[in-house]
């Protein structure tokens, strides 16, 4: 598996080694059709190929984007027209004048693209946010565990007050007997004066009593 694996990969190298060969003479013979002789016409494939692979990392590092993908179809244009126009579909010993212009402009269009590729992602990079720093509680292994909640206690009743206690009624005076009998002769000598049961008060007067013996003797007349 190793072995089919590494065969694998030579393969796909050799196959772009000799992709790329051909595309760079392509591009040069356009070069040198176009009146750009010596260095300059095997510095127009370097520049077509950097600027397609410039366009493709951005792709491939950043996401799809309008700029990469612009200057990505600009150079792949480039590339493509340059081995479409080898394979005999323009005249090379009088290529016309399109063909000249468009070779002596690439060398502006392609310093442009890659400054533009270059310098917007710089700014990405300068203007990225940066992480908020993380507190060192929080990434420490050894932490307090949480407290649990203390819940919360419960309300108690207050206490009900009992209604203070009656102070107990004084008892009845005892009352003696000879008074007793004595308050019934005044009590029925009244009665036949005026015809009327004689009052607490007028009973009170006629005993000389106070008025607590006054009632209990009444109480018992009653």
């Amino acid at each position: 598996m190793a072995a089919r694996h590494g065969l694998r990969v030579d393969a796909v190298l050799v196959q772009a080694v000799i992709a790329g060969a051909l595309s760079f003479a392509h591009l040069h013979d356009l070069a040198a059709a176009a009146g750009q002789d010596g260095w300059k016409a095997w510095a127009y494939p370097i520049s077509v190929d950097l600027l397609l692979v410039a366009a493709w990392r951005r792709l491939r590092s950043e996401g799809p984007s309008r700029l990469a993908w612009c200057w990505f179809l600009i150079a792949l244009v480039a590339s493509l027209g340059a081995n479409i126009a080898t394979a005999g579909f323009l005249d090379l010993d009088q290529p016309p004048a399109l063909l000249r212009l468009g070779i002596a402009g690439w060398p502006a269009l392609a310093f442009l693209g890659g400054t533009l590729l270059a310098h917007s992602a710089e700014h990405r990079l300068s203007n990225a946010p940066e992480s908020a720093p993380v507190p060192e509680s929080e990434n420490s292994d050894d932490r307090e565990p949480a407290s649990e909640p203390v819940p919360a206690p419960e309300p108690v009743p207050a206490p009900v007050e009992e209604p203070p206690a009656l102070p107990p009624a004084d008892p009845a005076p005892a009352v003696p007997a000879v008074l007793v009998d004595h308050a019934r002769k005044v009590a029925a000598d009244y009665r036949d004066r005026t015809g009327a049961p004689i009052d607490t008060d007028t009973l009170r007067a006629r005993l000389g009593v106070p008025p607590h013996l006054a009632d209990a003797i009444a109480a018992q007349l009653a």
